[in-house]
C-alpha cells in the first residue's frame, strides 16, 4: 500500500529564492550536487539527480507552492507516480519548507528516513549559506524574543493592616477643631489655664484654713 509522510525544514533563504532555485536547472544542480533539468512552466517535464528522478510540474504558485509528480528508477510499471508538494512560508530565520510526499510505494521508505535530509535539505542549507556569504548578503537571524509583561494584579480583598489603618492615622494626626470656628483645641486649653490656677489656689486656701481650725 502506498503511503504519505510530511517533513519540515528551515532553509536560510527567502521563499522567492528557494522557489526560483528549485525550478532552475543550473541552480537545482548546484544546490543538490546532481545534474537536473527543471522548468517553471506547468506541465513541463523535469528530472534531477542525473536522471534518477523524473516527473512533471503539476501546480505552481510563485514563491509559495510547488507540486510535482516524482518517480525514481526504483519504481516499477506497477507503481504510479508519487506526488511531491512543497509549501514555502517566510520566517524570521529564513523559510519554513514543508514537504509532503504522497503515493509513495510502501517498500521505499528511505526517502523519509534521511533521504530528503541528506540529498536536499542539508545541501540546500549549505548552498544558500555560501551564496549569501559570497554576495555579502546578511543571513536571516532569529527574531529576539519579546519580553513578557506581567499583568498588574488586582487589589486584594485582604489588604495589609497598615493600608487599612492609614486613613485613620491621618484623622488622628489632624488637629481637632473646637466649637469656635477656626480656633484649635490647643489654643483653647491655653486660654483656660488661668481659671484652673484660681480654682487650685482656692482649694489650697480652704485646706489650710481647715488645718488651722483643727489645730486651735
Amino acid at each position: 500500500m502506498p503511503y504519505t509522510y510530511t517533513l519540515r525544514s528551515i532553509i536560510p533563504a527567502t521563499p522567492q529564492q528557494i522557489y526560483a532555485a528549485w525550478l532552475d536547472s543550473l541552480a537545482h544542480s548546484a544546490m543538490t550536487g546532481g545534474k537536473a533539468s527543471m522548468s517553471d512552466e506547468i506541465g513541463a517535464a523535469i528530472s534531477a539527480w542525473d536522471g534518477y528522478i523524473t516527473g512533471r510540474n503539476l501546480h505552481l504558485v510563485r514563491g509559495k507552492r510547488i507540486v510535482q509528480s516524482w518517480r525514481t528508477s526504483r519504481f516499477t510499471d506497477a507503481h504510479a507516480d508519487s506526488i511531491v508538494t512543497i509549501t514555502l512560508r517566510a520566517a524570521a530565520s529564513g523559510t519554513v519548507l514543508m514537504l509532503e510526499h504522497s503515493n509513495v510505494p510502501d517498500d521505499q521508505r528511505n526517502y523519509e528516513d534521511g533521504g530528503w535530509e541528506e540529498n536536499y535539505f542539508a545541501p540546500m542549507k549549505d548552498y544558500f549559506t555560501d551564496r549569501a556569504r559570497q554576495s555579502g548578503e546578511k543571513q536571516p537571524r532569529l527574531a529576539p524574543a519579546k519580553k513578557k509583561t506581567r499583568a498588574k494584579r488586582a487589589p486584594s480583598a485582604t489588604t495589609p493592616k497598615k493600608a487599612r489603618e492609614a486613613p485613620r492615622k491621618k484623622q488622628r494626626h489632624a488637629k481637632p477643631m473646637t466649637r469656635r470656628a477656626g480656633v484649635p483645641k490647643t489654643k483653647r486649653r491655653r486660654q483656660t489655664q488661668p481659671a484652673k490656677r484660681v480654682k487650685q489656689a482656692t482649694r489650697a486656701a480652704r485646706k489650710t484654713g481647715r488645718w488651722q481650725r483643727v489645730r486651735r
